[in-house]
């Protein structure tokens, strides 16, 4: 099971979907049983992976490798290749534990089509694993654009009134930037064959050759920065980064709960690990570069501020933590492009933070959508007197989402800021309001929902959680606490990774350029300063 371990994991909830298609549509009750045992059979499968890869976590390179390069397609050099490191490893026990939590929460929210729906979330389900465990760019480019089809049905077919706006916006977005990616994706193709000779979509291959792009005199720098743009627009709308980010508030507020909750728990950091794994090892020089790294931390500010911002002035809950998610996300693209091992350790476990938060506060809403159809804040009023237990879990949710010291959220955006303050403190500076703004923004939303009294008739024979709602919101509790008060094995976990991340981009990094360089996975390749030709850069990287 070890040696196939993955493969188990990816195909568990495909093998449900499968199922699924056989049993007759008018048995609503049988096809929720089977669709939540498969979603659970998918996070069960994943946690042997946990001590499996406890054992392994120092050691460099990919881990539970599958497969072969050119071994799928090998006339275009296409391989079915799976592996994962710490950053992917944490984004999958993500995925699964959430894939889990959304398919339960939708026991009694859809009602019309119960089939389609969960076929379609167990294959969403499939295709975001693949893009977090695919090691063949051709490979993880299919999973990558298999996910957008379930995603587009899920919001057009069971969304609210906008529905199909909200869908053909979202996967227009999305495909836009997957074209960029795909050209880039190409070039990279052909040029490895012309530094090696052989063609193949390897993903470790391409870590050894593209860097080289930005010091061969056929391209040059000026290239280089085109290549890595067209990654950065296909990742930055997927994140979303300010200005590409107007897509998901209403993908967001059309989609139902259990959609919201997948969509911001995991296909956000999609973006973010492609910016982790393939735009920073492709292209360090270009990252490097004074002007590109400004602008990429620039636009991280604007997105915290803006977000928080546009946050404070929403009616509507669900857009409030839609936008929240721009802000919370910028965080995370800020700790990227500090290019630190504290920067990039805080902004990948700060990518976990808010899945668990942010899927806790689309559950929230989605719960009192559930019982009044509405997501107006007006329309609420004292809900704690009625609601004790829901007050209670959403508070410290929030709290969580806000950052409160011993939850979550903390010890993210704090390790984020001191790695960006390392860098250069007027950037921790101009970030450390979107901090003060969320505590704004959801502390001011608890208070006008929560307290006070019950002022709308209707509000007040709301019923208190069931066990049912109560399980999908216990284990994001007990990780939120897990984080906030231990987070020591989740650094343990991203030390091997991110170290070698970092001097992949800045080789001469203090602190972790001995040893880590001396050893360096073939996987991740070493590349040379800008003043180094390509050649020796070559040499070097394969050593």
């Amino acid at each position: 099971m070890q040696s196939h371990i993955l493969s188990i994991i990816l195909f568990t909830p495909l093998v449900g979907a499968l199922l699924l298609i056989f049993i007759p549509k008018e048995q609503k009750d049988a096809i929720r049983w089977i669709a939540n045992m498969f979603s659970l059979a998918g996070l069960l499968v994943s946690i042997p992976l946990v001590p499996w890869f406890w054992a392994q976590r120092y050691e460099p390179g990919f881990k539970f490798m599958e497969g072969t390069p050119n071994n799928w397609i090998p006339s275009i050099g296409a391989g079915y290749v799976l592996g994962i490191d710490g950053i992917s490893f944490l984004l999958i026990m993500l995925t699964t534990l959430l894939g889990w939590i959304s398919i339960l929460s939708s026991w009694s929210a859809i009602e019309n089509r119960v089939k389609e729906y969960y076929i379609w979330f167990l294959v969403l389900q499939t295709g975001m694993l693949g893009v977090f465990m695919a090691l063949d760019f051709f490979l993880f480019f299919m999973f990558w654009e298999a996910m957008l089809v379930p995603m587009y049905l899920l919001i057009g077919i069971w969304g609210g009134p906008r529905k199909l706006y909200a869908a053909i916006k979202f996967f227009l977005y999305t495909l836009f930037g997957s074209v960029l990616m795909l050209l880039s994706v190409l070039f990279l193709y052909f040029y490895n064959f012309r530094q090696t000779g052989q063609y193949t979509f390897s993903i470790q291959a391409l870590y050894q050759t593209a860097p080289h792009i930005f010091h061969d005199p056929a391209y040059g720098s000026t290239f280089a920065i085109i290549l890595f743009l067209a990654f950065f627009v296909a990742f930055a709308i997927k994140v979303p980064m300010f200005p590409f980010h107007t897509w998901l508030p209403d993908a967001h507020v059309e989609a139902p709960t259990a959609g919201s909750v997948i969509l911001a728990g995991v296909l956000l950091k999609m973006g973010t690990y492609g910016f982790i794994r393939f735009a920073l090892p492709f292209f360090p020089d270009v990252v490097m570069h004074p002007k590109v790294r400004f602008w990429m931390i620039f636009l991280s500010i604007i997105g915290i501020v803006y977000g928080a911002l546009v946050s404070l002035m929403q009616k509507d809950m669900k857009k409030l933590v839609a936008y929240s998610s721009v802000s919370h996300l910028g965080f995370c693209t800020l700790g990227i492009f500090a290019l630190n091992p504290a920067g990039l350790s805080g902004s990948v476990l700060q990518q976990i933070n808010h899945g668990i938060s942010t899927g806790a506060l689309f559950l929230i809403v989605g719960i009192l959508y559930e019982r009044r159809h509405t997501r107006e804040i007006s329309e609420y009023g004292g809900i704690s007197n009625v609601m004790p237990l829901y007050a209670t879990i959403t508070m410290i949710m929030f709290l969580s989402s806000m950052g409160l010291p011993l939850l979550n959220g903390f010890v993210g955006e704090f390790t984020i800021l001191q790695g960006t303050f390392m860098e250069n403190w007027k950037w921790a500076a101009w970030a450390v309001p979107g901090v003060i703004l969320a505590a704004a923004y959801l502390l001011w939303l608890y208070q006008r929902v929560f307290f006070g009294t019950v002022t709308n008739p209707k509000n007040e024979k709301l019923h208190d959680l069931t066990p049912r709602e109560v399980l999908t919101f216990a284990p994001l509790l007990i990780m939120a606490f897990w984080i906030g008060l231990y987070p020591k094995p989740f650094f343990q976990i991203l030390q091997q990774p991110v170290n070698q991340l970092v001097l992949t981009v800045r080789p001469d990094y203090p602190g972790i350029g001995g040893p880590v360089n001396a050893s360096a996975p073939p996987s991740v390749p070493i590349v040379a300063n800008a003043a180094v030709p390509a050649t020796a850069s070559l040499a070097k990287g394969t050593k």
